[in-house]
């Protein structure tokens, strides 16, 4: 049977020629997105990629003690499982590796153009296809192509963000992001200040401490942290599941309902956190036994309204004698180091910020004009940023997004959800070849009716119970995380709703 994309006289339910399309990012989701093309029968597609190597997240963020926090069998794709993870919680380059291996076992290398950053993506009203302008590695040389669909699949964890601290330009040492960890700068030895105490942070904090001489941590806002069960995989336990898929499956279906279960107490009853608050509160007490620094590391939020972090060796590290948790407010940075509000200088040689993503209050993730010249960044920075099921935009046809707006987890797999994207936009090309049309674009009435809903659902949520936290943009509007269960979302995706968006151009 000929596929919806191959080439046939019957134009009632194909293209006359395939489009052309192109994928930005290489992570889960572009290698992912690019799979499901070639098993839909589709090569006429370009994953366009900024690094010399796939990877995404996992492969920029190289930070010491870099892993995953949510357990390995979960956070793979449904149709790839690995059965060779040595941890319970995979380390960064093991999740990279399997990302790599993913991409040579279904040959989406070729597919691939890297060192390639697509800089813009315009869409031009009189050819209804998108003009990329794209940007080659260190040389600068441009060059400018076309697509019928674009697939932003660059994840919303790719800019990282440096605080708005007066004075970072004047120091006079070495600084760096977590995300782009400098390897050849030796910490041993050295004066370290790290800022911020979020997921990254909790996880690097612990390698270092032992390796410098003094480790100053600067914190706004303790997080809430739970024991991290991180366990050695055995090889007898890895030949079990290699030779028996069966249990793989069972234990990734047993994962993915206890994590689901979480959702309870984030999304339905946020009293239902009281039990979990009262586990990490006895956690913090025993490992912190200093009166005054369990004081500063006790939060005074609910726990789940910023994100819970897991840990087994944060505050073991927090109590060793070269660390101090410093806790006022950082006035400026120096040339010498960090002058906090009460005016003491903390001399140090090297600064690491710790301190995430711009994400709520970020505009496009790359120039995207769309029809009549609607700038999606100028739209999200006045309105924060939205799309319909997280994926397509009102006024942007053929323009699709994985892990777009409010589609981010706290409780589970965010591979979950990408799976759920794809199947999606599978469909979408899948209704554009039956109706024999060359564009799709949501309708304004479908994108503003959906994304209320969302704006309500939130309200219910322990995201929204007084805490400010990266979730939410400075108008107080969560526009990162999903208010609901991931099978809900899946549901949701499964299949088009043709009443919801606008088609033209016969072709």
């Amino acid at each position: 049977m000929p596929s919806l994309f191959e080439s046939t006289s019957n134009t009632s339910n194909t293209w006359n020629t395939p489009p052309r399309i192109a994928i930005i990012g290489s992570g889960f989701a572009g290698i992912g997105m690019a799979i499901r093309l070639k098993r839909m029968g589709l090569s006429t597609f370009t994953v366009y990629e900024a690094a010399a190597e796939p990877g995404g997240t996992w492969r920029d963020n190289t930070y010491p003690g870099a892993a995953c926090d949510v357990p390995s069998p979960l956070y793979c794709f449904s149709f790839e499982p690995n059965p060779s993870w040595s941890r319970t919680f995979a380390p960064q380059h093991e999740i990279l590796a399997y990302l790599k291996r993913c991409a040579d076992k279904y040959d989406i290398a070729p597919f691939i153009r890297f060192n390639t950053r697509v800089e813009a993506a315009r869409f031009d009203d009189s050819t209804q296809r998108w003009r990329l302008a794209l940007v080659y590695g260190a040389t600068g040389i441009r060059e400018e192509v076309e697509a019928d669909i674009v697939i932003a699949a660059n994840g919303p964890l790719s800019r990282p963000a440096l605080p708005d601290i007066p004075g970072i330009e004047r120091f006079e040492g070495k600084q760096f992001h977590s995300a782009a960890w400098d390897h050849d700068h030796i910490l041993d030895g050295r004066s370290v200040a790290v800022i911020g105490t979020g997921a990254s942070a909790i996880q690097f904090v612990p390698q270092i401490q032992p390796r410098v001489t003094h480790l100053a941590v600067f914190q706004r806002t303790p997080p809430w942290i739970l024991p991290r069960r991180d366990r050695t995989i055995t090889a007898r336990m890895q030949r079990l599941m290699g030779i028996v898929p069966l249990a793989q499956r069972l234990m990734r279906y047993v994962l993915y309902w206890q994590h689901e279960a979480r959702a309870l107490g984030f999304v339905l009853n946020p009293a239902l956190m009281r039990g979990p608050t009262a586990f990490a509160r006895s956690y913090l007490e025993r490992r912190i036994v200093d009166p005054e620094l369990r004081k500063q590391l006790t939060p005074e939020y609910r726990l789940g309204c910023k994100r819970v972090l897991l840990s087994s060796d944060y505050y073991p590290a927090l109590s060793q004698p070269n660390v101090a948790l410093i806790t006022t407010t950082i006035r400026e940075i120096v040339a010498a180091g960090i002058v906090t509000e009460a005016g003491r200088l903390h001399r140090v040689d090297t600064i690491i910020y710790g301190t995430g993503f711009a994400l709520s209050d970020a505009g496009a993730p790359f120039t995207v004009i769309g029809r009549n010249g609607a700038d999606l960044d100028e739209i999200w920075r006045r309105e924060g940023p939205q799309a319909y099921l997280g994926t397509s935009i009102a006024g942007f046809p053929n323009f699709f997004m994985i892990i777009g707006p409010n589609t981010g987890l706290a409780h589970s797999s965010m591979i979950y959800m990408i799976e759920s994207h794809i199947a999606y936009i599978a469909d979408c090309l899948r209704v554009l070849a039956r109706r024999g049309v060359r564009t799709m674009e949501v309708t304004d009435d479908a994108h503003r009716t959906y994304n209320a809903q969302v704006q309500r659902d939130l309200q219910r949520t322990v995201w929204q119970t007084g805490c400010r936290s990266w979730y939410l943009s400075k108008r107080g509007r969560n526009t990162a995380l999903w208010p609901g269960f991931t099978f809900a979302f899946r549901r949701l995706t499964r299949r088009v709703k043709s009443s919801h968006y606008r088609f033209g151009n016969q072709n």
